[in-house]
């Protein structure tokens, strides 16, 4: 109820409109085809503008002799949506440049009404839809042939995932409403629908439930207080700089602290769903076992969990960083200097607050799941400590059936 609260009274109601500035990814763009390359000297093109000066021992030297002496190639790029379709220009691709061009290949353009008519188009990257396509048909096979039914429900909750974040989280953000808000209900309703379309309205389920937005309300907690003192403004690069400049009244440093918990809603998913599950499943096969020593035996389970999904997180955005980190390598800074840069330590609070979130969730849910199930003690009947003598035995089964294992213990929940 509180999620749905939250819901109607931060609903957006759509993204607002702005004047498109033409910088970055805010520009109009249109679908088109390579459908012609030749090579050409580039001293013939023109195509460094000019004869190049300096020193060719450096790398603009070098690369400016390069583009001078090499062959560049002119592509023919014909416009294939919009309301130029069919129109064609064409484009200069210097040696040097990481993307080269082929003949049919498929490109975004990007389109500037106010330019020149001969330099209003200009090729902005490549079209991946089809194979990125092709990998998200190959991914949902393989969910939905290993997980079968599961598997279907998971890319559902999937599916309401991006739509929950598109259609609520980003215009919510836009619109002028608190990140951290916004965040922690967007997150919440995110994980009530994933976890109950996933294993189903349960016990075991709500149990999960409770543990997740403990630690997300955790996460939030020592997210705002650390983003603060450590002084992150969350505008750090040409992205944000951008979305900053179009909205003003966003809060940067709140909309790096959403993203953090955002961030560690799926491995927190993941621990409590886990950790659950494997205190469901001592329960079952040991339902004597008081809370203490279901909890004690979860932990143990949990120490194993935390130790992989940390390293996991640190990797996650070690990764993501990885260039950042390989120009400060160049760079030869040291460790505390590239530590203390605003880039890096927006990585290392999301990452260690994240992490903290993710330890604290091991015991949490262990603690929850155990009081939950414990309350399903054993009932009346024979116990299965209790001995089984020959005698006994050959009276069960002269006389009424004997009670099985679990029917002596009365009614139990398996969920």
């Amino acid at each position: 109820m509180a999620v749905l609260v939250g819901l109607v009274v931060l609903w957006p109601g759509g993204a607002p409109a702005h004047e498109r500035t033409g910088v970055g990814f805010d520009r109009q763009t249109q679908q088109a085809t390579v459908s012609k390359v030749e090579s050409i000297s580039c001293s013939s093109a023109n195509a460094s503008g000019g004869t190049p000066t300096g020193d060719t021992s450096t790398a603009e030297g070098s690369s400016a002799q390069q583009q001078e002496d090499g062959t560049c190639k002119k592509a023919t790029i014909r416009v294939d949506t919009g309301s130029d379709k069919g129109r064609t220009f064409t484009e200069i691709v210097q040696p040097d440049q990481s993307r080269q061009l082929h003949e049919g290949q498929k490109v975004v353009v990007a389109y500037e009404p106010s330019a020149p008519k001969d330099l209003q188009y200009s090729v902005t990257d490549v079209n991946r839809r089809v194979p990125l396509g092709l990998l998200a048909i190959i991914f949902a096979v393989a969910v939905v042939v290993v997980g079968r039914l599961r598997g279907v429900m998971a890319l559902v909750a999937l599916a309401i995932s991006f739509m929950v974040l598109n259609f609520f989280v980003l215009p919510a953000i836009l619109q002028g409403s608190n990140p951290l808000a916004v965040a922690i209900v967007g997150a919440s309703a995110i994980m009530l629908i994933a976890l109950y379309l996933c294993h189903g309205l349960s016990a075991r389920t709500s149990v999960a439930v409770l543990g997740t937005l403990i630690s997300l309300l955790l996460i939030g907690v020592l997210g705002s207080w650390f983003v603060d003192w450590a002084a992150l403004t969350g505008n750090t690069d040409d992205n944000t700089g951008l979305i900053h400049g179009l909205y003003p009244s966003i809060d940067m440093s709140g909309l790096l602290l959403a993203g953090i918990i955002i961030g560690s809603l799926g491995v927190l998913d993941d621990v409590t769903v886990t950790q659950t599950s494997a205190v469901w499943e001592l329960h079952e096969a040991n339902p004597s076992m008081g809370w203490r020593g279901l909890y004690r035996a979860g932990i143990r389970i949990g120490r194993d969990h935390i130790a992989s999904v940390v390293n996991t997180l640190v990797l996650a955005y070690a990764g993501a960083a990885l260039p950042l980190l390989l120009l400060f390598s160049i760079a030869e800074s040291s460790v505390g200097t590239v530590a203390n840069s605003e880039l890096v330590a927006e990585e290392i609070v999301r990452t260690l607050i994240g992490s903290i979130g993710l330890v604290a969730s091991v015991p949490v849910t262990t603690a929850l799941a155990a009081l939950v199930v414990s309350a399903d003690r054993p009932g009346t009947g024979t116990p299965e400590s209790a001995p089984v003598t020959p005698g006994a035995a050959s009276a069960g089964a002269a006389g009424p059936a004997a009670p099985s294992s679990r029917g002596g213990k009365g009614r139990r929940r398996k969920h």
